[in-house]
């Protein structure tokens, strides 16, 4: 269900997060002048203080932990502040009525830079460089020897969403070939030819020089990377995730990068976060990692506002929303 009518005034709390660290005045006002008239407004950056107001609260602009969702029993509708959603359907939120919304196809291309900074960072051995300083000149030779260039290379892309398309875009401009596929028949754009199903993985896997994992974590794609399929790769290939690291078996990964069925990994996420700095992934020389920074960008927040102000418009009149998560299936 997916119907949300709101012509009255409307009760709207807005929790602050790690995306949405605050709303200025000028904020607030679009967010007032989106609402039906005489609609309250309160913003809050604390979980505690958010369960407090919750009562009567019908719309929630920001996360909604399982504590919150308990206390706000006239929640209709969450505009969530995160990419993921995975962490926000637990069973009672999952197959409740409350519509979820969010930031889909509004953060693909910040993490695409991330990808291919991570990527980059591999192939031109920037990462070594930098993590070897002056004495960078003394590997400067075999520095070279390692160095690629992504020109002709094939990218595979798994999951062919905001992140996929701004991925796929990005190799085209550095000459490379693009393969995808997806769960659902998206249209092919952004230089990918065909979207392929999930069955021909294997397929993709050993065409591939690079895989991107682009796709949200579901039942389906939790632990999709493992011993398998990692065996389905290029033995040089390599492999960058930059949307959930549980959609990578760590361990697997490890074994398979120490013994050379992988050429290497730039990840933004990891299978566990924060990565104990005891694990094998921080010792090892083909793998460059960022920690979960690649959903940054000086224009999510304003994006995102400015489309919760939309579908608050469209609610007055009944149009579809903008952004809905299908909660069965996980994005």
């Amino acid at each position: 269900m997916t119907d949300l009518r709101l012509d009255t005034p409307t009760n709207i709390l807005v929790l602050l997060g790690l995306t949405l660290p605050e709303v200025s005045e000028e904020d607030l006002g679009n967010i007032r002048a989106s609402a039906v008239p005489g609609s309250t407004i309160r913003v809050v950056s604390q979980t505690r203080e958010a369960i407090e107001v919750a009562a009567d609260v019908e719309v929630i602009l920001g996360f909604i932990p399982e504590a919150l969702f308990r206390a706000a029993p006239r929640l209709r509708w969450v505009h969530a502040i995160a990419s993921g959603v995975d962490m926000f359907l637990y069973p009672a939120m999952r197959d409740s009525a409350v519509i979820l919304t969010g930031e889909k196809g509004l953060v693909g291309g910040h993490l695409a830079d991330t990808g291919f900074g991570l990527l980059l960072a591999l192939t031109r051995q920037i990462a070594t460089s930098i993590r070897l300083g002056s004495a960078s000149w003394q590997a400067r030779e075999s520095m070279r020897r390692r160095e690629l260039e992504l020109e002709g290379l094939t990218m595979g892309i798994i999951g062919l969403g905001g992140t996929g398309r701004a991925m796929a875009k990005r190799a085209v401009a550095f000459g490379m070939h693009v393969l995808a596929l997806d769960e659902w028949p998206v249209p092919p754009s952004d230089g990918v030819r065909e979207v392929w199903k999930p069955e021909r993985l294997p397929e993709l896997l050993a065409a591939s020089d690079v895989v991107a994992v682009c796709c949200p974590l579901t039942t389906q794609t939790r632990n999709l990377i493992n011993e398998t399929t990692l065996s389905q790769m290029k033995r040089s290939a390599l492999i960058v995730n930059v949307t959930r690291g549980e959609i990578i078996d760590g361990d697997a990964l490890v074994h398979a990068l120490q013994d050379g069925r992988c050429g290497g990994a730039g990840l933004d996420v990891a299978p566990l976060e924060p990565l104990p700095a005891e694990h094998p992934l921080w010792t090892l020389d083909n793998v460059v990692m960022t920690p979960h920074t690649a959903g940054a960008s000086q224009l999510r927040a304003p994006r995102n506002l400015a489309r919760f102000c939309d579908n608050l418009r469209r609610a007055q009149s009944g149009e579809p929303l903008l952004g809905v998560v299908d909660k069965q299936l996980g994005y």
